[in-house]
């Protein structure tokens, strides 16, 4: 079975560790994740902005990178359904389309894959800490990853789990849209963060490294010392402490 990691932008050239988690969890259970060079961005900063014809050359790009792997796994719910758009990206291309299908059927959120295909709803991790979770949007209603996540937390021995209150409210990011309206994006992201401090957690979680990114960003204005993990992070600090 060849298992390839789609790292994705943001955490190849920002969080690396996120990586890094995710190919150490998923070496416990005897994956050895492969990692094709040529991968590059999955086109949606492009596609949301109506530069398709660009998209599409990403696009064409992430579909040869990842033609001969079984699974495909990434850290971020927002890339991995922008896969989603590629059949209609190349809706006039029969063989594109394909290809692009086969592609969507085999790409999991990382939350995903671990649950919904390996079956894995406990990794043995401890992490005693008072710990929250932002469902990000794309992640949890257009993929639909919503159980997954508080399964492998539930599952993580002397955690303090605090529900986030008003969780599904967007943070604000949304990509291009945190340049193009800064003004309603930082009021969104203000009271984002704002429900967080109220959780008194001492963690932030999440699933998507771009959305944590924004608040982490809003927590350390506002000098809040909540730290901002992905969930890949927390599970294998979690097993290395157990």
């Amino acid at each position: 079975m060849k298992v390839s990691l789609f790292i994705t932008c943001l955490s190849d050239a920002i969080y690396p560790a996120v990586g890094e988690a995710m190919v150490r969890i998923l070496a416990k259970y005897g994956v050895t994740l492969q990692f094709p060079n040529v991968q590059t961005c999955c086109g949606q900063p492009a596609y949301n902005s109506g530069y398709f014809d660009q998209a599409r050359t990403a696009a064409r790009t992430i579909l040869e990178a990842f033609e001969d792997s079984d699974f495909v796994v990434s850290p971020s719910g927002s890339c991995t359904y922008m896969i989603h758009h590629y059949k209609d990206l190349f809706k006039d291309d029969p063989v594109l389309a394909d290809q692009a299908r086969r592609l969507e059927a085999k790409t999991y959120e990382f939350t995903q894959f671990l649950v919904q295909v390996m079956g894995i709803t406990d990794i043995g991790a401890r992490f005693p800490h008072k710990v929250t979770y932002h469902p990000s949007c794309h992640g949890s209603r257009l993929l639909g990853v919503k159980e997954e996540p508080m399964v492998l937390l539930a599952g993580v021995k002397d955690i303090e789990f605090v529900p986030l209150p008003f969780a599904e409210d967007c943070c604000g990011f949304g990509g291009t849209f945190a340049v193009k309206m800064a003004d309603i994006s930082g009021a969104m992201v203000t009271e984002k963060a704002e429900h967080v401090v109220e959780t008194e957690a001492e963690v932030l979680v999440g699933l998507d490294m771009a959305c944590l990114m924004n608040i982490a960003g809003q927590l350390r204005f506002q000098n809040q010392p909540v730290r901002v993990m992905h969930l890949a992070e927390l599970l294998y600090e979690g097993v290395k402490s157990s």
